[in-house]
């Protein structure tokens, strides 16, 4: 099998070797629009302030603090402060490795030590380490193969975590003691239903460990007082079928965000100790058809309600008295196409909120809000050298599917782009797991829209940018309708005039790759290239076999074609692999990771062979490619340059394949 990854990576090679200066441009531009040495906004917690800083030829960031002296420290790029402290440089911990990704870094709370997971591989399989701050000092790293989640106990003696089992699911929770061997660790919770997976966080007040088991549309949520950490969590709410909640802890109180009601949630809260669903009093949000409520941050005096109106990801305040709560200031945003969401807020007892918004044209920006007035103070801008904001329009378009449902589509492009048939374009898609593909600036696609391009995401169903309704109409036996919609807004680029014939792609990863699959198989006379990203496109076989990794939980989400044989019909019309069809195809671009446990190498690498195998198209002007990057997981490579170098070669084969050259660029 390595044998032939390889010799595919050797022939993606040879076919895209006149690409190479192009990729490299594409790298160049990325490089350029990015400030490499740079600084983050700090965030105080506690006495301290935390920021990272970034250096121009280094992979990953460093994590920094300084003590606070009671004003916000403005550290400089490349300028260290007085009293600045390194908690952990990524840099020095990945050394020779190829591939190192942090799962997570949390201070102790007296802040003398720090504990971080990291993965060396890409298999979402960490290690645990706890440090000394000052010494530098490795005090603790007994712990290996952990999942997700770090929490430490208040008197930082213990460390909460999870562990998977053989199928890649998160099973059980343990507790470390800070010092001692991993064989004396204690097991806090083990879940045996297939169907679950346990997570766990941290209250806002720090409190609590909040220990979390929930399959797609079930949630049990227990507490653990951080200050007993040998106790017995307890169950907020026992699990109900179809009962969907979230919990944050404020206090002496708890928010539940819930589906009790209304399928698009409503917000309730109970005294802490009697917080089940019997003492569940609402707290009226004024809500619309269609607001979705996703969560709630709590803090002493306010609240903070994320949730989705009118498609797009904002936020909601909340005024906490001793009724209750009620509703606090409207934010009000400029752009019409936007992401709103919460920044780094680290402190309980904070009085203001820093939230974040950026949209495709808007740089990501942190502004702090007033929570009695909502009047938002911009803080930081991302600084894009070079980058003229003037020059780009985004806008909202909405297309109608083929069974009479109107689908949004966000569109971004030069400000100079009119509809006139004869442009290149780029869509992009997905359509899972009720996931949003919400507004964000990018320095790479600016390469492309310089160029002409044209980029738009369709948010199918399937999504959660409608609401739980849009997903639950994209999952399951209605799974069809996300190739359908993806399909259908395709056509309505080109039919619209904002893309020319033939001059089309399309992108998507992982459950975005299975739409890759079968929008091909269904319309690939729509498409000169298709980038297929970690792509899902053995999704029947896969889902058949219940020992593989996620594959039982997955059955929520796509159907259990073991016993149902409706799922199966429906699973075998649109897998990929199944079905492609003897007729002209565009280029194909798959791109993967050995290390991938989400989806397994082996399924793109068999849907290339099917696609050669079947298309009739010329191999020469359309070809099948494979390429896999031998040290890394789901998410690609790991360092930062690693990325914009993958990126600039999928840009390249996507630019070369719609015939955009460099002559299309915007004037500088």
């Amino acid at each position: 099998m390595l044998d032939h990854l390889r010799a595919e990576n050797a022939y993606t090679a040879a076919r895209t070797a006149h690409l190479e200066p192009l990729a490299q441009t594409l790298f160049e531009e990325t490089k350029a629009r990015i400030q490499e040495t740079d600084v983050s906004l700090p965030a105080r917690k506690g006495e301290w302030w935390y920021f990272s800083r970034t250096t121009a030829g280094a992979q990953y960031d460093a994590h920094c603090r300084v003590r606070d002296t009671g004003t916000r420290p403005e550290p400089k790029p490349g300028a260290v402060l007085e009293g600045e402290q390194v908690l952990l440089d990524g840099n020095l911990e990945a050394g020779g490795r190829e591939f190192f990704e942090l799962g997570g870094l949390e201070p102790n709370p007296a802040g003398s030590r720090i504990a971080f997971l990291f993965d060396e591989r890409g298999d979402e399989r960490y290690h645990l380490v706890v440090r000394d701050i000052a010494s530098g000092e490795v005090f603790d790293d007994s712990v290996h193969g952990v999942g997700f989640g770090l929490v430490w106990s208040r008197d930082g003696q213990h460390i909460f975590y999870t562990r998977r089992d053989e199928a890649w699911r998160a099973h059980e929770v343990w507790r470390h003691t800070v010092g001692a061997a991993a064989d004396t660790d204690v097991r806090v919770l083990a879940e045996p239903d297939e169907l679950f997976n346990v997570g766990i966080d941290q209250s806002a007040d720090e409190r609590w460990l909040e220990i979390y088991t929930e399959s797609r549309t079930t949630t049990e949520v227990r507490l653990l007082d951080l200050d007993d950490p040998t106790g017995q969590p307890w169950i907020v709410e026992p699990r109900t079928i179809g009962l969907d909640y979230g919990v944050e802890v404020d206090g002496d109180r708890i928010l539940v965000v819930h589906n009790a009601d209304r399928v698009d949630f409503d917000l309730a809260w109970a005294p802490l100790e009697s917080p089940g669903r019997s003492n569940w009093q609402p707290v009226d949000l004024t809500t619309q058809e269609g607001d979705r409520l996703l969560g709630v941050s709590a803090f002493s005096t306010f609240a903070a309600v994320s949730m989705r109106h009118a498609g797009l990801a904002t936020l909601r305040l909340l005024a906490r008295n001793a009724d209750g709560y009620t509703l606090g200031p409207q934010l009000a945003v400029e752009p019409d196409v936007y992401t709103l969401g919460l920044g780094a807020n680290l402190e309980y007892e904070a009085t203001s909120l820093r939230v974040v918004l950026e949209s495709y044209v808007l740089p990501r920006s942190t502004y702090e809000v007033d929570v009695s007035t909502g009047e938002m103070t911009l803080l930081h801008r991302r600084d894009v050298p070079g980058y003229r904001p003037e020059q780009y329009r985004e806008e909202r378009l909405w297309v109608e599917s083929r069974d009479g449902v109107q689908v949004p589509v966000s569109l971004v492009r030069r400000a100079d782009i009119a509809p006139d048939g004869t442009h290149p374009g780029l869509i992009y898609g997905y359509g899972a797991y009720e996931i949003s593909m919400d507004p964000y600036f990018s320095a790479a696609r600016l390469s492309l829209l310089d160029r002409g391009v044209v980029f738009a995401v369709a948010h199918i169903r399937g999504g959660g940018e409608l609401g739980r309704g849009w997903y639950d109409d994209g999952k399951l036996l209605a799974k069809p309708h996300t190739f359908h919609d993806f399909v259908d807004c395709s056509r309505a680029l080109i039919d619209q005039g904002w893309v020319g014939p033939d001059r089309l792609a399309a992108e998507g990863g992982s459950a975005g790759g299975l739409l890759m699959g079968a929008a091909l198989n269904e319309a690939p006379e729509l498409y000169r290239v298709v980038h297929a990203a970690v792509p899902f496109v053995d999704a029947l076989n896969t889902i058949l076999r219940p020992e593989l990794p996620l594959t039982v939980a997955e059955w929520e989400e796509w159907g259990n074609p073991l016993a149902d044989p409706d799922v199966y019909a429906c699973m075998r019309a649109y897998s990929p692999y199944e079905n492609v069809r003897p007729v002209p195809y565009p280029t194909v671009l798959a791109t993967t990771s050995l290390h991938d446990t989400r989806v397994f190498v082996g399924e793109p690498a068999k849907w290339v062979q099917a696609l050669r195998d079947t298309v009739t198209s010329d191999p020469q002007t359309r070809p099948v490619l494979l390429k896999v990057e031998m040290d890394g997981g789901h998410g690609g490579a790991s360092g930062r340059y690693d990325a914009w170098r993958q990126h600039a070669f999928e840009n390249a084969v996507i630019l070369d394949s719609i015939s955009t050259t460099d002559r299309e660029r915007i004037s500088q």
